[in-house]
């Protein structure tokens, strides 16, 4: 006859009726991770390494649309200020949080980093991992260039209704993560109530397609922190 020998924590946890959490539960957006992006990611390390920023933006495919439809507006506004555009589409907030760590912040200490990132990660993971996400990117930051102002933006209106889903958790989100806001070092800011119409549904005007920016949108989001970044520029 075998002899069967539980764990201790095993049968104290049978013979108690006690429930045992053998491990805990992975928060996949704060676990940096390589979305295998490398020549993008590449050619952001290479402008890191030849410097001289000093205004940087970070985030996803919404931050990269300043490339395109909100050329206009960043050729006005911010390419006077020596900035650079680290946002890259489909970039969810571990994506952003392991080019942080590997290079896209070498070399450079600019006076200003804006940051908006997270809507790749509604729907996917609840309000507080997402927060607990955006934190870790914020605290990055903060670690890595301890010189540097941050201004963190609320996450912009998803779902054109206000009871949608993803609206709800944009709410919950951006809650959580203005408590990020020190007046020191990082600076919360939220232009999402300028992207919507009276109602609460989503201004197409600004956001097209429910999710990306026109010129329109990118105007309302430089026009939101314009006198916030002339602050801290200084």
């Amino acid at each position: 006859m075998k002899t069967i020998m539980l764990p201790v924590f095993v049968l104290f946890s049978v013979l108690s009726g006690t429930a045992v959490n053998v491990q805990a539960a992975v928060n996949s957006a704060a676990v940096p991770t390589n979305r295998g992006t490398d020549e993008y990611h590449q050619q952001m390390n290479a402008i890191a390494r030849k410097g001289d920023i000093d205004l940087l933006f970070v985030g996803d495919s919404i931050t990269m649309g300043w490339r395109g439809d909100g050329r206009r507006v960043w050729d006005e506004r911010f390419a006077p200020l020596k900035a650079a555009n680290f946002g890259l589409g489909g970039d969810k907030t571990e994506h952003v949080l392991w080019r942080l760590q590997n290079g896209n912040l070498d070399g450079i200490t600019p006076k200003v980093v804006v940051m908006l990132i997270g809507t790749n990660n509604v729907g996917r993971v609840t309000s507080e991992e997402l927060a607990e996400g955006i934190t870790a990117n914020v605290r990055e930051i903060t670690k890595r260039l301890p010189a540097t102002k941050v201004i963190l933006m609320g996450l912009l209106p998803r779902g054109e209704t206000p009871d949608h889903p993803h609206r709800l958790q944009v709410i919950e989100v951006n809650g959580l993560i203005a408590k990020l806001h020190d007046d020191k070092q990082v600076f919360y800011s939220d232009v999402g109530q300028k992207m919507m119409r009276a109602d609460g549904s989503i201004s197409t005007d600004a956001m097209p397609d429910l999710l990306h920016l026109n010129d329109r949108g990118y105007q309302i989001w430089a026009d939101g922190i314009k006198d916030l970044l002339a602050g801290l520029m200084k």
